[in-house]
Parts: structure tokens; C-alpha cells; sequence
């Protein structure tokens, strides 16, 4: 997801890696934080791979700044990963969000866009739970632990939100 988001954001505008870094942390950092150990080889590796450039420019005090702009092969890399998003990136609800806030890149894609859309909702709407008894999701009901009773109800009113959410998008992007 890593390589996801930053073509997103540089796909947006030319960053620096610090300003990178910050808008990375923004979007995951309070779920999976990215050191610089992480960060600055994945921009080296898409760098070699040629998704984006390093352009130096001069500092406001003594030391050059590295502005990373995204290219041609980098645009590509990133629309063929908003098409096609791996199953993990459907389930898991952090990679599910970096999806999500780059899925716009696929403007003038609505059916792109819905197919996305309809495999999350797919998703959304088979039976789930944390907790199971044998193969049988465990509802909030069935609790009187009102810490784990209070975990499904929550999630239960996050999924039916984005459930919500899902729908109506879908309908306009159908529209279109």
C-alpha cells in the first residue's frame, strides 16, 4: 500500500519527501506508522523502476531540496493498481482507505470505478464477525461481555454506513 500511496499523493503534485512523509503519516500513520528505513527505499525502488523523479532544487538554508514528481510509467502504475486492487486491498479496511483516497484518479473511468465499488460491497455483504463459534459469526447479541459486544455494534454501524455510502455511490456513478 505503501507504493499505492505515494503515487497518489505525488500524482496530485510534486512533493518533497518530507512533505511525503507527512502526508503518508496523515493517511496510515496512526495505523502502521513509516519510518524512514521504509519510506526512502520504497522511493528509491520506484525511482529505479521509473515511476517517478528526483529533481534537486535549492534549500531556503544550506542544503538542496529533493522534489519527487511522479511519470508517465508512475500515472500508469498507479491507474492499473486503482483498477485492479489486489483482495487484501478490498478486505482490509486501512488498505481499503488508500484505495479510497485515490480512487478519484480514475476520472472518466465510472465503470472503473464502480467495479472497485461493487467488489467492497460484495465484501461488505457476506456474514462476518471477529469472533465465530466453529464456522458461525457471533453477533453483538449474543454477548454479555459489553466490551466485545460493544466492538460488533460498532462495526456493525460502520459497516452499514459504508454500506449506505457504497449504494448511493454506485447509483450516481451508474448515472454517469
Amino acid at each position: 500500500m505503501l507504493k499505492l500511496a505515494i503515487l497518489g499523493f505525488l500524482r496530485d503534485r510534486p512533493l518533497h519527501g518530507y512533505e511525503l512523509r507527512r502526508h503518508l503519516a496523515a493517511l496510515t500513520g496512526h495505523v502502521r506508522p513509516i519510518s524512514d528505513g521504509t519510506l526512502y527505499p520504497a522511493i528509491k525502488r520506484l525511482e529505479a523502476d521509473g515511476l517517478l523523479l528526483r529533481s534537486t532544487e535549492p534549500g531556503t538554508a544550506a542544503a538542496p531540496r529533493h522534489t519527487l514528481h511522479l511519470t508517465d510509467a508512475g500515472r500508469s502504475a498507479l491507474l492499473d493498481r486503482l483498477r485492479t486492487p489486489e483482495d487484501l486491498d478490498i478486505s482490509d479496511e486501512n488498505r481499503w482507505f488508500t484505495v479510497l483516497a485515490f480512487l478519484r484518479h480514475l476520472d472518466g473511468e465510472p465503470e472503473a470505478q464502480a467495479t472497485v465499488l461493487r467488489r467492497r460491497l460484495a465484501f461488505l455483504s457476506e456474514p462476518a464477525s471477529f469472533f465465530y463459534d466453529g464456522a458461525r459469526p457471533v453477533g453483538a447479541e449474543e454477548f454479555d461481555d459489553p466490551f466485545r459486544r460493544g466492538m460488533l455494534l460498532i462495526a456493525r454501524a460502520t459497516t452499514e454506513a459504508e454500506l449506505a455510502w457504497l449504494r448511493d455511490t454506485l447509483t450516481g456513478l451508474d448515472r454517469t
